[in-house]
Parts: structure tokens; C-alpha cells; sequence
């Protein structure tokens, strides 16, 4: 006779989890609090002091918020950086989607032109800035080999091209990582979905519309965050490739952090751009996850 009972036999199998244990997460949850909430602490902290990086630090409270706030530097760094989401989005989205959608292609000569497109991913900020910033000189540059009226221009003198000038810069630097993540998305599609639109008579376009698009949503998601929120740490190439000039044309908030820290020698003024960066981070990426439904989505794959 079976003396286990049936609340016995549950009581057991309640004692079983699916899956591994929450201590597993235990490394990578103190990994982030040492190396992240710990520093933005350091900096919430800071921001409420002076300090010019060598004498000891005293406590101000919110003047340093006040004082930055209240700089028309801040704002128009602030606006440009803006600027500098909103052009970004609208040149690396259509060009990564549709160069994405043409490498997903099974043909060998795609292979090797995305090969070519992913290059760019080679290379540091720093050196494709110091590239571009000898390509894009008035005095030996681009415009003196080739004879065109068009670039015969000072695009990183000019305060009226240079902002041009640098989303050009970043967006040739950022767009083959984007097209690798919309490859990947649009080779996740199932095929069975394109032929039996085939079978319906539609085209690329209608495919492109009604299935490719619709496929691609949380891939358009993902990258759009990781656009626009990357966007706020654009530093080094702008640092390398104008310095923030000609004037305050290119004086987007990360170098008006490091400028306000390192050149003015203003640490607590450093600390509140710092942590409005931060909020604005945050604040875009969880706009972008409830907005979208991101954080509801299911698995669009055929099957599941």
C-alpha cells in the first residue's frame, strides 16, 4: 500500500522550481550595484557640493542645480542634444532598415558587402574621428581631391554645417551595428509568410508593408533605444572631431560635462549634468518600453 499521501506528493513537488535559482543572479546584482548605483550615489552626492577636483569638498545643497539650470550654456547644449537624437533616428533608421533587410539575403555577393558594411564596428571612436577630421579639412582634405563645388565647403569650421558634418560622422560610425540587428531580425522571419503572399500576388512592396514591417517591430524597438539613448553619450567623437566648436555649436551635454568638470574645474556642476543625463537615459528608455508595448511583447516566430 502507498503510504505517501497526495498533499504529501504536492508539498514535494512544491518544493521543486522550474528553472535556476534566484541566486544565480546574485554575481551580476552585485556587479551592478558596484559598479553602478554605487557611482550614481558618488554622483547624486557630489552634485550637491562644490569641489574643483583637488581641495576638500563642501556641501552647497542645490546650488549647483540652480546655477547649471539656470545657464543658457545648459540649454543650448541641451537643445542640441535634442537635435542630435532626433537626425540621428531619422538618418541610421531608414538607411540600417533597408541596407539590414538587403543583407538578410541568402546570395554570396550580399555576404561579402555586409561584410563591408560592418567594418566601421572595426574601428574606435577616437580613430574614425581623427579619420574624418583630416577627410573633412578645408586645406588638404576631400574638397581639395575631388573638384566639387558641393564639398568644397568648411564643414567643421562652418557653425552652420558642422552639426551636419557630425551626424554624418556618427551615423556612418553607428549604422552597420544597426543593420546587423535588423539582418538578424528579418532572418528570423518564417519564409512561409512570403510565400503565401506570393501565392496571393503581392509584391516586395505589400511584403515589405504587411510583413517584413510588422515582423520587425520590436527589432525597430530595440534599436530605436539603443539609438536614441546612446545618443546622450556621444563624447568622444565629438570631443576628437570638433571640440565642442566652432563656439558652442557642437557643445552637446556629455562634453559640457567633461568641459564643466575638466576645463572649468567645476566637479559639482559636472555631477548635476551627469545626473540629468542619466534621468533623461532612463526617462527615454522607459518611454520607449511602455509606449511600445516592448515590455508585453510575445514571440512573433511561427509555432510559438
Amino acid at each position: 500500500m502507498n503510504n505517501t499521501s497526495p498533499r504529501t506528493g504536492t508539498g514535494a513537488a512544491r518544493g521543486y522550481r522550474a528553472g535556476p535559482s534566484a541566486w544565480w543572479t546574485l554575481p551580476a546584482l552585485a556587479f551592478f550595484v558596484v559598479f553602478a548605483l554605487v557611482p550614481l550615489a558618488g554622483v547624486a552626492v557630489l552634485s550637491l557640493m562644490a569641489w574643483d577636483g583637488l581641495s576638500a569638498p563642501h556641501w552647497t545643497g542645490l546650488r549647483n542645480w540652480t546655477r547649471v539650470l539656470a545657464d543658457p550654456v545648459t540649454g543650448h547644449a541641451a537643445l542640441l542634444s535634442v537635435k542630435i537624437i532626433v537626425l540621428s533616428w531619422l538618418v541610421q533608421t531608414p538607411l540600417s532598415l533597408l541596407l539590414g533587410i538587403f543583407t538578410a539575403g541568402r546570395q554570396r555577393y550580399r555576404n561579402v558587402l555586409a561584410v563591408l558594411y560592418f567594418v566601421p564596428l572595426l574601428f574606435s571612436s577616437a580613430a574614425v574621428a581623427i579619420a574624418f577630421k583630416a577627410i573633412l579639412d578645408p586645406n588638404f582634405g576631400i574638397s581639395r581631391a575631388v573638384s566639387w563645388s558641393f564639398l568644397s565647403r568648411d564643414w567643421l569650421g562652418d557653425p552652420q554645417l558642422v552639426l551636419a558634418a557630425v551626424v554624418f560622422v556618427i551615423a556612418w560610425q553607428f549604422i552597420p551595428f544597426h543593420t546587423l540587428l535588423y539582418q538578424a531580425g528579418v532572418r528570423q522571419i518564417p519564409a512561409s509568410l512570403y510565400e503565401a503572399s506570393m501565392i496571393d500576388g503581392a509584391g516586395p512592396v505589400q511584403q515589405f508593408r504587411w510583413i517584413t514591417l510588422p515582423q520587425l517591430k520590436y527589432t525597430l524597438v530595440t534599436s530605436s533605444t539603443l539609438m536614441v539613448v546612446g545618443s546622450l553619450t556621444y563624447f568622444d567623437v565629438v570631443f576628437v572631431l570638433t571640440g565642442g566648436g566652432p563656439g558652442y555649436s557642437t557643445r552637446l551635454l556629455p562634453l559640457d560635462m567633461y568641459l564643466t568638470g575638466f576645463s572649468a574645474n567645476d566637479m559639482g556642476g559636472a555631477s548635476v549634468l551627469a545626473a540629468i543625463l542619466v534621468v533623461a537615459g532612463l526617462l527615454l528608455a522607459v518611454g520607449f518600453t511602455r509606449l511600445s508595448g516592448f515590455n508585453r511583447m510575445q514571440s512573433q516566430q511561427e509555432g510559438l
